[in-house]
């Protein structure tokens, strides 16, 4: 089997790649450098003449806050590319597996979000990415999933993580938002997931799955755990939303309900603490 892995170079493709040995699968990583997502002549060339079976789209633009004020290049890669790949993979028989996020809701209904549930993004960054959904579904590649997820974080590239062990060992204390709920997400998971459920994907309609690590806390419950794991004496302080403006709205609960995608592919999700350690493992910051 073929898999063809975009945006390979981001947190989630990274993490594809150093599984990627476990598995039988051949894989084709790609980034911008080398294969140009928004051309649906160069993915359609690209998928044929390397026989892709799989297409994992991991690119995405994901500067929230930036999109604000770069609409157009948030919806050339959130909707446009992923129009472009949705005709190719059902042009082509291909598998589709794109990734989307929890910023498609308002995060104003307090109880875990369904797959169902309307959609209602407040930011430009969240609308980008229902924009792709709604393309992917329309044109209706079959066998093809959408995993939405939230709060990613890896080994690889920049993230929260990251943020709070290079704060919490220049700083003596932080504010962290503490009114923002839902579960972070470890992309190394969420790669073994995709990877596993890629035989058994088969449906006639795209599909949309949530998944995060199992659990519930705040951004504040989380920076407290990384110090506590890392061993650093930094003070997390409680700070509500307003106390840390941003150009983009983030969702206030964003919790994601993951019993249908545990059902359909009978998996087991991780404890979000479980990931944390895992990662802070590999990064040589677990004390």
């Amino acid at each position: 089997m073929n898999i063809l892995v975009t945006g390979s170079n981001g947190q989630l493709g990274s993490e594809i790649k150093e599984l990627s040995t476990l598995y039988s699968y051949n894989f084709f990583f790609t980034d911008r450098t080398n294969i140009d997502i928004t051309s649906k002549d160069s993915m359609k060339d690209f998928c044929q003449i390397n026989n892709i079976n799989v297409i994992i789209n991991c690119a995405a633009y994901t500067a929230v806050d930036k999109a604000e004020s770069d609409e157009i290049n948030a919806d050339l890669i959130n909707r446009k590319a992923v129009k472009k790949l949705s005709i190719v993979a059902k042009e082509l028989n291909i598998k589709l597996i794109h990734i989307s996020t929890d910023y498609v809701f308002n995060g104003k209904i307090f109880k875990p979000y369904c797959e169902e549930f309307q959609t209602n993004p407040q930011s430009v960054y969240g609308k980008s990415k229902l924009n792709g959904e709604n393309e992917m579904r329309d044109i209706n590649p079959l066998n093809s999933i959408i995993i939405r997820t939230s709060w990613v974080y890896s080994y690889y590239g920049n993230n929260f993580v990251k943020t709070m062990l290079r704060l919490g060992k220049e700083k003596e204390s932080l504010g962290v938002i503490f009114d923002q709920i839902g579960t972070p997400t470890y992309a190394k998971d969420l790669a073994k997931i995709i990877l596993d459920i890629i035989p058994v994907i088969n449906n006639e309609k795209v599909e949309i799955y949530n998944y995060s690590n199992e659990g519930v806390l705040s951004w504040y419950d989380f920076a407290k755990e990384i110090m506590e794991m890392a061993k650093l004496n930094c003070k997390i302080n409680p700070i509500e939303t307003y106390q840390y403006p941003t150009s983009a709205k983030r969702p206030h609960y964003s919790l994601l309900n993951k019993v249908k995608i545990k059902n359909a592919f009978n998996i087991e999700i991780p404890y979000w603490k479980d990931g944390l350690d895992d990662c802070l493992k590999r990064l040589g910051d677990r004390k």
